[in-house]
């Protein structure tokens, strides 16, 4: 079973609205450098979308995956709770999915989404600004077909928890390590604030097995994980203890689900 959050339900996931124009100025609607060289490719090797598949992907933002999809002649639905990015996503790749507004944490209330099941659900470097899960992931269950999976592309909950870990060097070893100050906790962390200095999203850290346990519960099971590093960016050069450092501590951790046998 999974560790009991820390977090409640006041402070559960909320929109994006108040930073949207931030967001969109840092990814655009295509993805950061991160999503377009690292996330994206992750997620579509562990989905491999076949032609006709409809897939709903959840926290969509504006959209970064649609013409992914699209170019393999799959469907996409996204949902988020923020109307300024679904605007953007609706701008900026019309006729390449449907994008609505609604709440992945309520997947009943979501009016607009059909109730025709989905071939997959994903989640793009979203569900760590998502909670609770215990809801979103029984939600999707309802939605999804009986050979239905699930992929999960999230920054890695091992190595990179938000203000509890960052870069180190030992300069005795010449040696460049990967600091956290802690892991097994459970934490909801107040991050990118508005002008006046309220914080308007939280990052959800869990340990790696509160999100086995929140799949298993749901009644899914996890059949793939990699871990996967950032690729390089142009920028002056390294030195070797910082590349192999980056080689050693992935950003990135993927996760393909499926339901498990009855």
């Amino acid at each position: 079973m999974p560790r009991a959050s820390s977090s409640s339900r006041t402070s559960a996931s909320r929109s994006w609205d108040a930073v949207a124009e931030w967001y969109l100025g840092w990814s655009g609607t295509r993805g950061s450098i991160h999503h377009r060289r690292t996330a994206i490719p992750l997620l579509l090797d562990l989905l491999a979308p076949q032609p006709g598949e409809r897939i709903l992907d959840l926290g969509c933002g504006p959209a970064a995956l649609a013409p992914y999809i699209a170019q393999r002649r799959g469907t996409l639905v996204g949902v988020d709770r923020s109307p300024k990015l679904i605007e953007a996503a609706r701008r900026a790749h019309r006729g390449k999915g449907r994008f609505l507004i609604g709440d992945v944490t309520a997947l009943d209330r979501v009016t607009a989404l059909e109730s025709a099941p989905f071939d997959a659900a994903t989640f793009l470097l979203s569900i760590q600004d998502i909670d609770p899960l215990t809801a979103t992931f029984a939600g999707l269950r309802a939605r999804l077909a009986a050979t239905g999976r699930i992929v999960i592309v999230m920054v890695h909950p091992c190595f990179r928890v938000p203000r509890q870990s960052g870069w180190g060097w030992d300069e005795q070893r010449q040696l460049q390590f990967r600091r956290v100050d802690r892991y097994l906790t459970p934490l909801s962390v107040p991050m990118r604030s508005t002008a006046d200095g309220r914080a308007a999203t939280r990052s959800y850290h869990r340990p790696l097995e509160y999100y086995v346990g929140v799949l298993a519960e749901a009644g899914f099971v996890i059949d793939t994980l990699r871990e996967v590093p950032a690729q390089p960016v142009a920028r002056d050069s390294p030195s070797p203890a910082q590349r192999r450092a980056e080689t050693e501590f992935p950003l990135f951790l993927g996760l393909r689900a499926r339901r498990a046998a009855p």
